[in-house]
């Protein structure tokens, strides 16, 4: 199936105490450029989102908004420095010793646990492997949501290059048509002109014949739309394709274009040029579709 290169698709899951939001939005361009954007505490996993990335797109400017939220993960370890608790209460002590009657009362804990650096406050060690599957997760169903989008508008793409493949197809029958009698117009219009230069001498019929044949060889255009429609028919197959084709169908659509200018270079008839401004009218509209397509 024939995808866009334009898309968007969002995801949001809370996994393991996160709150996961992952959106991907993508434009055209020529080769994929993916760009991820995330907190930087989870920098470590975007080599794994932009293979995953690579598996949905193969052309396109892909870029990957990244926001986390922590629900409980990571919590905060409150941790006791023992030793130097134990320091504390020993100096105390001999603090109240030397104090005699001067200093009463025992320590208490609220008292000790207000001296520096007794308490500290750290953060748990993160899963980084639990993490990264994580986001990978969301990011693909974010990723799915995308690919259902391009695929929507793919196919909207494909129906309109369809019917103008089929437009092209009506005019190159008519040009296949009209050039012949062209061919015999100008034999009447030669003879025509000969029989006034001439007037009553004879007329050479096999000069007009010679004459004829040469004129018919200029603007014998059979090549041309022969080639015209073997590029239809390759161009139909690639769009029923289900691999991207988009770099094929660009260089199909010059090949197509070329085909009519040459067209339009042999044919001096007044008909068929109107058929080839409409031919290449049609012609530049795929091309402008075809830019869309992966």
């Amino acid at each position: 199936m024939v995808k866009s290169m334009t898309g968007y698709g969002r995801a949001r899951e809370t996994r393991n105490g996160r709150d996961i939001t992952v959106e991907v939005r993508s434009v055209n361009n020529r080769y994929l450029d993916c760009t991820v954007k995330m907190p930087r505490s989870f920098i470590f996993a975007e080599d794994a989102i932009k293979t995953m990335v690579q598996k949905y797109a193969s052309r396109g400017k892909v870029d990957v908004f990244i926001t986390v939220e922590s629900q409980g993960a990571d919590e905060s370890v409150v941790a006791v420095n023992e030793q130097l608790a134990k320091n504390y209460i020993d100096a105390l002590r001999r603090l109240r010793q030397l104090g005699g009657d001067v200093l009463g009362g025992e320590i208490s804990v609220a008292e000790l646990a207000r001296l520096p650096d007794v308490l500290a406050v750290t953060k748990g060690e993160a899963d980084l492997e639990t993490i990264g599957a994580d986001l990978c997760a969301v990011l693909e169903q974010a990723l799915q949501a995308y690919t259902a989008m391009r695929e929507t508008e793919g196919q909207k793409l494909a129906e309109d290059i369809q019917r103008r493949l089929d437009t092209i197809a009506a005019i190159t029958r008519l040009i296949e048509e009209r050039s012949p009698q062209t061919v015999a117009e100008y034999r009447q219009k030669l003879l025509a002109r000969m029989q006034e230069a001439l007037q009553s001498a004879s007329i050479d019929e096999s000069r007009i014949l010679t004459e004829a044949a040469i004129f018919a060889d200029k603007v014998a255009v059979d090549e041309e739309t022969v080639r015209l429609r073997s590029h239809l028919s390759q161009l139909r197959e690639m769009l029923q394709s289900g691999v991207p084709v988009g770099r094929k169908l660009d260089f199909l659509i010059q090949e197509i274009n070329r085909e009519s200018n040459t067209i339009g270079s042999k044919c001096s008839d007044l008909q068929i040029a109107r058929d080839v401004v409409e031919l290449k009218a049609e012609i530049e509209k795929i091309r402008e579709q075809v830019q869309n397509i992966e």
